[in-house]
C-alpha cells in the first residue's frame, strides 16, 4: 500500500470460490491454481495470467517418521487416496521403505472439502500416473472422494492431520513447512525419488511453453526432468476484461509484485516468475488495454 497506494484484501476462500466472485464481479480479482481454458476465458469474459509458481505435496502424521522420511510413487499414493491401501504397513508401502518402522495402524486420508485449485493440481497428477485414478474419480477442483475427511482449504486439511495421528493430506508446500508438517519423498517421471523445495519446483517449471494468445493455459505436473517435483503448479490471477479503475489498480499493483516481490516469494518457498515470462505478461496487459 505505502508504494502503490492502493490497500489489497486477500482472502483464502479456495479457486473455486476466487473463479466464482470474479465470474460475477463482485471483486476486483481472483486467483487460482487450476488455469481456466481459453474457451472459458472468453465466456467469462476474463484475463488470465501466472503470478507465481509453487507445489502441492502430500503430508502425513505418523509416529517416528519425519518430513520427507516417508517415499511413495504416484501409483502408490493414488492407491492410498483411492482406499485399496489403507494400512501404514501394507507391503506395498513397507517395499519402499524398508528402513522404516510403520505402524500397523489404519490410514485416515484428509482431502478438501471446498472447490480448490490445489485439488485440481493433486488429482491431475493422481490421473495421469494411475489409471484407475483416471477411471474413477478423475481430476478436478471438486471431485467425489473415495475416502477420507474433508477439512476446508490448506488450513482445514493442515488443522486435520497436525490432529489426527496415521493420516495423510495434501496442501500447498509453504503450509507444510510453515506449520512443520512431515512431507513425503515422491517418486517423479524420470523414476527419480524427489524432495518438495524451490529447487525442485524451479526444475519443474524450467521447461514451461507458456502462451499468452491462450491465456498462459498451462499445466505443470508430472514434469520432465530428473530433479523436477512432480506435483508443481502455477497460481493464476483472473480479471474481468473490462478497462475499469479496479482492473488499472490491479495491474499496477501486480507490476510491483514483479519488480520488488521475488525476495518475499522465494522466503514462502514460491518461485518467482523468469523475468522474460514478466516482460511477456506486461505484453499481454497493454495488449487487451490495460
Amino acid at each position: 500500500q505505502k508504494d502503490t497506494g492502493t490497500q489489497v484484501n486477500y482472502q483464502s476462500i479456495g479457486s473455486g470460490g476466487g473463479v466464482r466472485q470474479i465470474s460475477n464481479r463482485t471483486v476486483d480479482f481472483g486467483a487460482s491454481d487450476a488455469p481456466l481454458k481459453p474457451e472459458v476465458l472468453s465466456e467469462k469474459k476474463l484475463l488470465q495470467f501466472p503470478a507465481i509458481i509453487g507445489g502441492v505435496v502430500p503430508i502425513v502424521n505418523i509416529k517416528g517418521v519425519g518430513s520427507t522420511q516417508l517415499k511413495l510413487t504416484g501409483d502408490v499414493l493414488a492407491r492410498i487416496f483411492l482406499g485399496k491401501i489403507t494400512i501404514w504397513d501394507d507391503p506395498e508401502i513397507i517395499e519402499l521403505n524398508r528402513d522404516l518402522k510403520l505402524p500397523a495402524d489404519k490410514i485416515t486420508v484428509i482431502h478438501r472439502s471446498d472447490g480448490s485449485g490445489t485439488t485440481a493440481i493433486f488429482t491431475s497428477y493422481l490421473a495421469q500416473v494411475s489409471q484407475d485414478w483416471a477411471a474413477d474419480p478423475g481430476a478436478g477442483k471438486s471431485i467425489n472422494w473415495p475416502v477420507g475427511i474433508g477439512g476446508k482449504g490448506n488450513e482445514g486439511v493442515t488443522n486435520y492431520v497436525k490432529r489426527v495421528k496415521n493420516s495423510i493430506g495434501y496442501v500447498e508446500f509453504a503450509y507444510a513447512k510453515r506449520n512443520k508438517l512431515a512431507d513425503i519423498t515422491l517418486q517423479n517421471r524420470e523414476q527419480k525419488y524427489i524432495n518438495a523445495s524451490f529447487e525442485s519446483f524451479k526444475f519443474a517449471a524450467a521447461a514451461a511453453q507458456w502462451d499468452q494468445s491462450k491465456g498462459y493455459y498451462l499445466w505443470l505436473i508430472n514434469a520432465p526432468g530428473e530433479k523436477s517435483w512432480p506435483i508443481a503448479g502455477a497460481s493464476f490471477i483472473l480479471l474481468a476484461k473490462e478497462k475499469t479503475e479496479s482492473n488499472q489498480k490491479t495491474i499496477a499493483f501486480y507490476d510491483w509484485s514483479f519488480i520488488h516481490g521475488d525476495a518475499m516469494a522465494t522466503k514462502l518457498v514460491y518461485v518467482p516468475l523468469p523475468q522474460n515470462l514478466k516482460d511477456d505478461i506486461r505484453s499481454y496487459w497493454r495488449a487487451n488495454g490495460l
